[in-house]
């Protein structure tokens, strides 16, 4: 199957590439000297220079072109959480996170630790590309290739990148419903963090870094503990999980334009799960165990000339999982593992002309307990050619992928940003994805090597003032996503035990809302509302766990004493549970609550509560939710 792949892209405000090793802050630097000289000078991709905002307010992306770009230089739909918004918010729960970017739904087996999908726009969870310091982590051997955040946590994480729309011209597989890259903490010093609360539940993490803008190496970790609730919400015995995480990061510059990285990460977790009931197959007490352990990393070498910027990088990631009963026998076992070679580089031509361009070849493999090890291979390469026009840039490219066994793909997409009166811009793209068959659906006892991969098209429409983080903001986009080829199982004559196929379609579409005001000095008032109608095309049946109506309000204020406050109320609006919308899955609200006082430059006491009304809800039908909880911890920095 061939299809063609074109980027059209504009803006009108500042860019600039850089390593995921190199500091944004000295990107931010780069950018206000340009400014102050009024002549922008090429840094990584072309600098637009915009005076009318701020270069101290600068929010760097790597979703958006795979390097480096202010987050004002794109078309594209991208939310950016740093690190001290994951500090205020306090726990190890990223879908706390998670719930302040517009278009993002959860649904979760149990407590923290068990299976936790994350839906974008609307999209299968599997069909959301998940990076680690831009290393795919997806688990190669899970039958559907996703990625579950029930094992991460915010101890070792810095910063959250998350694009919601289709982009498989920079990213190839998998980049359907959008895009999510959690940065490793890069903080110079030491910082630590403990706290205890509910459910006897603790949570430490840590960070230590030394260097300067020559050389860097950082180090972080993280454990969390807790005796849980029942996965079940008939059960009576609680499950509890525990997870150990630690990463790494280091940067030298061999010399003034070569600069050599690499990332390294382990984790490793253990969750207690619930079983099925005999009679009516719901979910029930059991003894039963789930152990994951992850490990992941890359190294490398990025180039910076005057015309020329380059990025090489060798990566790998594996993830092994093991299931016990309560006698301690094993279940089932898996073990799903990828390599991967990849070029990322921009060459400025001449005056507003450049050509950026990438390539990379992935290895995966797999291997489970009832299926014998297979391994498969999948190469891609793309262009994409830059024009800058007054406050308006574009750029047209193309992506080709040709995997091992269903051949070529390729796939289209565009964003425009055009800047007018002040703070306000009009954004657009429009984009192409597709998902690759995973390896246990091509070549598993129910695998069909003859399945195509998923494909999406993906529009949106937007204007937007401002930025999230500070001053007035506000934004509103509309969205619509058409899928074909999605995989399903069934089941046809000559194979009776059933099969995975090529069989449905999907469309989602909606709008997402935000706002943002400085309402005093250290007080801040937010809210996003996402609209996100999802339907099987062939059916006309909404998707499964995806509710029409979410969103959340919050504000935090900072005194000048040292205290702060906030609250975060996550409101849901009802769902169907399955396929077939006979269950139903009641809306909810949930209100979180926190404080925090600083003590000199160093300490800082904080303590939320969590659920304050003790709502009882699910988003898995069957499956049990936290509770009231209330929790209290200490940071010290030095």
């Amino acid at each position: 199957m061939y299809k063609y792949l074109f980027l059209l892209t504009a803006s009108a405000v500042p860019a600039a590439v850089h390593a995921q090793t190199a500091s944004e802050e000295a990107l931010a630097e780069i950018i206000e000297r340009q400014d102050a000289e009024g002549e922008p000078e090429p840094v990584g991709e072309e600098v637009y220079v915009q005076t009318r905002q701020p270069a101290s307010e600068s929010v760097i992306t790597v979703t958006a072109n795979g390097l480096g770009t202010d987050l004002r230089n794109t078309g594209q739909s991208i939310t950016v959480i740093d690190r001290e918004e994951i500090e205020t918010l306090q726990g190890a729960d990223p879908a706390n996170a998670l719930a302040r970017v517009p278009g993002l739904s959860f649904s979760r087996s149990g407590p923290v630790g068990t299976v936790t999908s994350v839906n974008v726009r609307g999209a299968n969870a599997d069909q959301l590309l998940v990076l680690v310091d831009g290393v795919r982590v997806a688990d190669q051997a899970s039958p559907s290739g996703g990625f579950d955040f029930g094992n991460l946590l915010l101890g070792t994480a810095g910063k959250i990148d998350v694009l919601r729309g289709s982009n498989s011209t920079i990213w190839g597989s998998e980049a359907v419903g959008g895009v999510v890259d959690i940065s490793t903490r890069t903080e110079r010093g030491m910082t630590g963090s403990v706290e205890y609360g509910a459910r006897d539940t603790l949570f430490a993490s840590a960070a230590a870094g030394t260097g300067d803008d020559d050389v860097f190496f950082g180090l972080t970790s993280s454990w969390y503990e807790t005796d849980g609730f029942s996965a079940a919400a008939s059960g009576t015995e609680a499950d509890g999980s525990q997870q150990f995480a630690i990463g790494s990061t280091a940067f030298v510059n061999l010399t003034p334009s070569l600069e050599a990285f690499a990332h390294a990460n382990f984790a490793e977790g253990e969750v207690e799960i619930d079983g099925f009931s005999s009679t009516d197959f719901s979910p029930a007490d059991s003894d039963d165990m789930q152990k994951t352990t992850r490990y992941w990393g890359d190294v490398g070498l990025a180039y910076y000339g005057n015309d020329l910027t380059l990025r090489a990088a060798y990566s790998l990631s594996d993830t092994e999982r093991s299931n016990r009963d309560g006698d301690g026998a094993e279940t089932f076992g898996s073990d799903g593992h990828s390599e991967r070679l990849s070029l990322r580089g921009e060459y400025r031509l001449l005056g507003g002309l450049s050509l950026a361009f990438g390539g990379d070849h992935e290895w995966t493999s797999f291997v489970t307990s009832f299926d014998n090890a297979a391994e498969t291979e999948i190469s891609g390469a793309y262009a994409q050619l830059g024009w800058v026009m007054g406050n308006l840039a574009a750029h047209a490219g193309a992506r080709v992928d040709d995997h091992e066994l269903f051949g070529s793909q390729t796939s289209f997409g565009g964003d425009l940003s055009y800047g007018f009166a002040g703070d306000w811009r009009v954004r657009a793209s429009v984009g192409e994805g597709f998902k690759a068959p995973t390896l246990y659906q091509l070549l598993s006892f129910y695998g069909n090597e003859d399945l195509q991969p998923e494909e999406s098209t993906s529009f949106d429409l937007g204007v937007e003032n401002g930025q999230r983080e500070s001053g007035l903001h506000l934004a509103l986009t509309g969205f619509r996503r058409d899928s074909d080829n999605l995989i399903g199982f069934g089941f046809i004559a000559d194979r009776p035990s059933g099969v995975y196929l090529n069989t449905a379609q999907a469309r989602a579409q909606g709008i997402e809302a935000e706002a943002g005001i400085d309402l005093a000095p250290g007080l801040r008032l937010a809210g996003i509302y996402s609209y996100v109608e999802a339907e099987d095309r062939m059916t006309g049946l909404d998707l499964a766990r995806r509710p029409d109506h979410f969103g959340t309000i919050y504000a935090d204020w900072e005194s000048s004493f040292g205290l702060g406050l906030g609250a975060d109320l996550r409101i849901v609006g009802p769902s169907w549970d399955n396929a077939a919308n006979t269950n139903r899955l009641a809306g909810y609200e949930l209100l979180d609550v926190r404080a925090s006082f600083g003590i000199g430059d160093s300490l800082e006491l904080f303590g939320r509560v969590e659920n304050v009304f003790d709502t009882e809800y699910q988003t898995v039908a069957g499956y049990g939710t936290a509770g009231r909880g209330v929790f209290g911890g200490i940071r010290a920095k030095m």
